[in-house]
């Protein structure tokens, strides 16, 4: 009863909108490494009493502080009690990034959001795979029922890959810890086969105006070392992705087709004009995939409205607290 209490006040203490980064240790071995996080505990404790953790991935600026105070804005909007949720926003580094201690994985400039390797070698996916494991460490969150992996953009983007090539949601639930995933405003998504909607028909895409349209990252040809170290076939990776508790967010003013940072390479474009079109065609493309492959798949879709690509507005919403945290 002691240790809890004292969980409980070091998490209600370190709650901060302003949180200063933290380093946790992260994997296992002669493999372990330091990664950048913010958080509104100190994650050096153990014992402590949280039933529910949201980790916020944040866009291509790699702004992880603003994307900290927009979970925590999730959380108040959610109503949920500060004292047995912890917020987490892990900081995905560049070699721009001199203020940090040097073994702490660094990627080439936008690297990270495909999940690929950093430097030293970790990729951002096995990141995932290793904050999900320190989450599951019972040790630690003797409690943890339920982790949101939320990203919005560029975050939406590695959230929606590693939704579909992970295996930690399994390990997660053999221990009684059900992972949702927020896939927020990406500016592309991950197909399973070679079908694009085109003149409002979902049929093959012709390779000859855009020859790598079904390459990683928007399909399945030329995939990274961590999609591959399990062999699954496009058919088996669907039915497990349907299986998994995924949930769309996007705003209904995100709707720019010139939008600066958005993708607009032939591939992308394959896939919808905006980010608001990339979203809606991809549902259409989940349901159509469904039926011909008779696999049920009911991942809801939302648009916040009057919502453009703005983070802190899009978390901001009622709708949004309403979604990811029911």
């Amino acid at each position: 009863m002691g240790r809890q209490l004292f969980g409980c006040l070091m998490l209600l203490c370190t709650l901060s909108a302003n949180a200063n980064p933290q380093l946790v240790e992260l994997g296992s071995g002669a493999e372990r490494y330091p990664f950048e996080v913010y958080a509104n505990a100190a994650l050096d404790a153990t014992e402590l009493p949280v039933t529910r953790a949201v980790m916020m991935l944040h866009g291509i600026k790699r702004n992880a502080g603003e994307y900290f105070d927009n979970g925590t804005a999730l959380l108040t909007n959610a109503g949920l009690d500060a004292s047995t949720t912890l917020l987490i926003a892990p900081h995905f580094l560049t070699d721009a990034d001199a203020d940090t201690a040097t073994d702490v994985p660094r990627w080439a400039a936008g690297q990270w959001l495909h999940g690929s390797p950093s430097f030293s070698g970790v990729s951002a996916f096995a990141v995932l795979d290793d904050l999900l494991a320190f989450l599951g460490d019972r040790q630690r969150f003797p409690a943890l029922q339920e982790v949101l992996l939320v990203g919005h953009s560029a975050g939406g983007q590695l959230v929606q890959r590693y939704a579909i090539f992970n295996t930690a949601d399994t390990r997660l639930a053999a221990t009684g810890i059900h992972l949702r995933y927020g896939v927020a405003s990406p500016s592309s998504y991950l197909y399973f086969d070679q079908q694009r909607w085109q003149n409002q028909r979902l049929q093959t895409a012709a390779s000859t105006s855009c020859p790598g349209f079904n390459r990683y990252r928007y399909g399945l040809d030329k995939l990274p070392a961590y999609a591959t170290q399990h062999t699954l076939s496009a058919q088996q990776l669907f039915r497990r992705y349907a299986q998994r508790d995924v949930v769309y967010l996007v705003g209904s003013d995100d709707d720019n087709p010139d939008a600066r940072v958005m993708d607009r390479s032939c591939s992308a474009q394959l896939q919808g004009a905006t980010r608001r079109q990339r979203q809606v065609n991809y549902v259409a493309y989940e349901q159509q995939l469904g039926r011909q492959w008779r696999t049920p798949i009911a991942h809801p879709q939302w648009q916040v409205n009057g919502v453009g690509h703005d983070s802190s507005a899009l978390f901001a919403a009622p709708i949004t607290a309403k979604t990811l945290l029911p």
